[in-house]
């Protein structure tokens, strides 16, 4: 099933480049859910494949994901914008966070909303609910949050970059530092040439870097919860740094030494890709609108007000880095 969601996703991206192929995943996992016919198939035999998809997909494109990031490439912006990410990064996830919990809701679904617009949406999701343990529905509800929001964007802030006054350097990083999964940058930032989208990936994968410490922070949060005052514990433990976030640093460390040919650099994309879409077509079919609609409306809130967070922070940073 994950594997003919993940095949849609790419014809639709074929047929309208615009959509990035993990968009459209989440969608397609989504209409899946809830087609008659399907429905059950997809909540009943289905579920336990879906449901490994994911998990263990996720973790994988994860991994692959290092290979993107390159320390000499992200240094080379300057320690003004490394500064200006990690501000930006920071009011964006505790923003969300103090939100998302006085507006009450469910479970993990702020910390994980957070982490979505601030990191690296879907994969960042999927990444933290690995070592906190979250309900699958709200991991599902927070990416299908978040890749609405993203995608969203790629339609609203081309249409801002020339009455906000940014050339296209500072446009490209204005949507490197604000949008939230790769591809939804690339989409955005093309728009404004060559340049545009070189600065965005740069600062959007300096973003990307935050992952590795984030998750172990709340690893680290969550050893802390589960041990009693005696010093046993209540729980499972995850580790304190999980082993795909360990992965995703050695492929940062392998791709900053510049000895990896681009030909197998080409390959790991695809296959990141392919294996986050497949990840994303399972979770997105673990939707269930019906539960959405219910807190839909306190989550279309904090979604918005992320939404606006993150663009004013960041479009603040670009004009005083720039």
């Amino acid at each position: 099933m994950a594997a003919v969601g993940v095949a849609g996703a790419w014809a639709v991206h074929l047929l309208v480049p615009a959509v990035p192929m993990l968009t459209a995943a989440v969608v397609l996992g989504i209409a899946a859910a809830h087609t008659p016919g399907l429905r059950a198939r997809i909540r009943g035999t289905g579920r336990a494949g879906l449901t490994m998809a994911g998990k263990r997909l996720m973790r994988i494109g994860i991994v692959l994901l290092g290979l993107k990031l390159s320390l000499h490439d992200v240094l080379g912006l300057g320690w003004a914008t490394v500064v200006m990410v990690l501000a930006v990064v920071a009011a964006t996830f505790g923003g969300t966070l103090w939100l998302g919990r006085k507006l009450g809701l469910r479970g993990d679904q702020p910390l994980l909303i957070a982490t979505g617009y601030s990191i690296c949406g879907a994969s960042a999701i999927g990444a933290v609910s690995e070592v906190t343990g979250s309900d699958e529905e709200d991991v599902a509800t927070s990416v299908a949050l978040v890749t609405l929001c993203g995608t969203l964007a790629i339609a609203v802030l081309p249409l801002l970059h020339h009455p906000l006054g940014l050339d296209d350097a500072q446009f490209g990083r204005w949507v490197g530092a604000g949008v939230h999964d790769v591809g939804q940058v690339v989409a955005t930032a093309q728009t404004a040439g060559p340049d545009a989208l070189t600065d965005a990936v740069l600062v959007k994968l300096m973003r990307v870097a935050m992952l590795a410490p984030l998750v172990a922070a709340v690893a680290m949060s969550v050893r802390a919860r589960r041990a009693t005052p005696a010093g046993t514990t209540t729980g499972k433990r995850p580790a304190l740094v999980p082993l795909f976030v360990l992965g995703f640093l050695a492929m940062v460390a392998v791709r900053s030494t510049g000895l990896v040919p681009g030909g197998v650099l080409d390959v790991a994309q695809h296959a990141q890709e392919l294996l986050l879409a497949a990840a994303l077509f399972g979770l997105g079919s673990a939707v269930h609108l019906p539960s959405l609609v219910r807190t839909g409306g306190r989550v279309a809130a904090l979604g918005l007000s992320s939404w606006v967070v993150i663009a004013g922070a960041s479009y603040a940073g670009v004009l005083l880095t720039t």
